[in-house]
Formats: structure tokens, C-alpha cells, sequence
């Protein structure tokens, strides 16, 4: 099917693909099998620095050019990359597109910036986007507090936020948090979105790389089965439901600390080893389904949902 109008936007062009949604920069898991298969479809799979295993990234970044020819992006996460020359690698590379998050958007912006790279920067709060744009992002990911993963220890929630964001900016914005079908990227269009970042959607993915425990557990999760911890501490953690997390979430101590194994969970299966990160919308995933088969039904649906509320 012909890509609905709206595709033919600043972010699509910012990036290269022909379908604005960009799959989440999540630790251990946004590596080149799952990224590969994004951008496959003509959207635009992401490389994690998160984990903080820059060699295994390095190695992840390489092998995507050898499964793809279609563009794909770096995250930078600054408070998890130690190394100061992870700018000039991702350079060296010739990625054209990266997000930088967990750090303050002035510390790699102007040096992407000047070596042709467009530069999006993660953003939890107005005061942060407010920064992130002086600092001269090419453009913004609003991440609302429904998300998964790594969050502000004030929640927004995505509905809120992002149209405020919207009301104070004039740079393209791609959504996050609570994005998993048609209709929510076409809600998040509404509220001044021009692309959308899928993250737990993508968990839960065929392609993924985490075991089949921790996709069954999203696939089963209710609306209700994430916990928020962390909240006196930054980063705050959204993560579903398990008997770790229940043991952790009145914690007064920083929970980051007792992370636990990630590696256990992600790939052995052991759903108490660590924090399983999740978004809220855990809730409205019902089955582990394949990339290509995800980013095609939201296409469609977008582009349902908008001939629907026209009409």
C-alpha cells in the first residue's frame, strides 16, 4: 500500500526512511538483529550504547552494513558510555542519524552536528526539550512517563507532554511511550508528533533478541503490570511486574544499584534476575509477532484512523 501523506515529513527526511517510526535504543536488545529487521522495512532500527559494552557495539554498528543497506541510527546514552570518543566512532561509521539521551544535550550535539549528522535528543520534561532545542538539536524525542526503561523521577504522561512540547517548539518531535499500533501513532500525529518510537512493541518482537520468557511475560501483562520504582532517586525505572520489582518498589535506597543480572533475564529467562523494563502498554501487546508484520499493520492502521476521523 501506498505510505499515507503524512510520511512525507521532517522526520522521514531527517533520517533517510520512508516510515517515520523508530524503534527504542533498549540495553542488550537494540543490536543489529533486531535493528536490521527494522530498518528492513523501511523504518529505522537504532543501536544501543546503553549497556555500556562499547566493543560488543562497535562490533553490532559493523555488522549492520552487512545486513543492511537501509539507514539506521546510533543512541548515544551519556551516563552509561564512558568512553569520550564514542562521538567520533559513531562519525567514523557514517550513521547519518543519532538520539542522544541520559545527559545533557550539549555535550555531543555541536561535535555531530558539525560532522553532518542530525542529532536528536531524548526529552522528559519542557525545561529539558527547552535546552535540548538552544543547544541546537536537529530534533526531539518526547518520552512520556507511560514508556519503559530509564525515566524521569517526575512522570509525564505522553498526552500531556507532547503537546506541550509541541505548543513551545518548532523542531520535528518523534513520540515515545505508549506507542504500539496505528491508532496510537495517529494520536500522537494529532498531538503534534511526526514520527513515533516504539520500544516495548518491539521487546515483545519475533526478532528480538530476549528469551522467549520475558516476551510471554509482556504478551500475558495487564494494563497494571508495570511498577514504577525508583522515584526518589534518578534514573526512575519502569519495569513489569515481578516478584523482584514487587520487592523493590518501596525501596527508600537507589534501586539502580541492585539492577541484579541483566543478562540472566535477557537471554537465560530468569524474569527475577533483574529488572525486566517494560512500558505500559505491555497491556495492549497480545502476541510476539514479527517486525515486518508490526510496522505493516501500523501503516495501515494510521492510515485507517486518518481516513476515519476525516470522514
Amino acid at each position: 500500500m501506498p505510505f499515507p501523506p503524512a510520511f512525507a515529513n521532517r522526520v522521514t527526511r531527517h533520517l533517510g526512511v520512508e516510515i517515520p517510526i523508530v524503534q527504542a535504543p533498549m540495553g542488550w536488545i537494540a543490536r543489529s538483529q533486531l535493528a536490521s529487521a527494522v530498518s528492513a522495512t523501511g523504518a529505522c532500527g537504532v543501536i544501543e550504547t546503553s549497556s555500556g559494552e562499547l566493543d560488543a557495539v562497535k562490533d553490532e554498528i559493523r555488522m549492520m552494513r552487512d545486513l543492511t543497506d537501509r539507514p539506521f541510527g546510533v543512541n548515544i546514552a551519556q551516563a552509561f558510555v564512558r568512553d569520550p570518543a564514542i562521538a567520533e566512532f559513531v562519525i567514523d561509521q557514517g550513521v547519518q542519524f543519532v538520539t542522544t539521551s541520559a545527559g545533557s544535550p550539549t555535550k555531543y550535539t555541536a561535535v555531530l552536528k558539525d560532522a553532518g549528522l542530525t542529532v536528536y535528543h531524548v526529552v522528559p520534561t519542557l525545561a529539558a526539550a527547552m535546552k535540548a532545542v538552544d543547544a541546537g538539536v536537529d530534533g526531539l524525542v518526547v518520552e512520556g512517563g507511560e514508556g519503559g526503561g530509564f525515566k524521569s523521577p517526575t512522570p509525564v504522561s505522553t498526552m500531556v507532554l507532547l503537546p506541550l512540547i509541541r505548543s513551545r517548539v518548532d523542531v520535528p518531535i518523534i513520540a515515545a511511550g505508549g506507542i504500539t499500533d496505528g491508532a496510537t501513532m495517529a494520536a500522537a500525529f494529532a498531538l503534534g508528533a511526526e514520527g513515533v518510537q516504539m520500544g516495548t512493541r518491539m521487546v515483545s518482537a519475533a526478532e528480538s533478541p530476549v528469551h522467549a520468557n520475558w516476551k510471554q511475560a509482556i504478551v500475558e501483562a495487564r494494563e497494571t503490570d508495570t511498577l514504577f520504582l525508583n522515584q526518589r532517586h534518578s534514573p526512575a525505572l519502569r519495569a513489569l511486574r515481578t516478584d523482584r520489582t514487587e520487592a523493590l518498589l518501596d525501596s527508600a535506597e537507589n534501586v539502580f544499584g541492585e539492577f541484579g543480572n541483566a543478562k540472566a533475564l535477557y537471554f537465560g529467562g530468569d524474569m527475577n534476575a533483574a529488572i525486566a523494563l517494560s512500558g505500559q502498554v505491555a497491556g495492549r501487546i497480545d502476541a510476539v509477532r514479527p517486525v515486518a508484520d508490526i510496522i505493516a499493520d501500523t501503516v495501515r492502521e494510521f492510515a485507517d484512523t486518518v481516513q476515519r476521523l476525516a470522514g
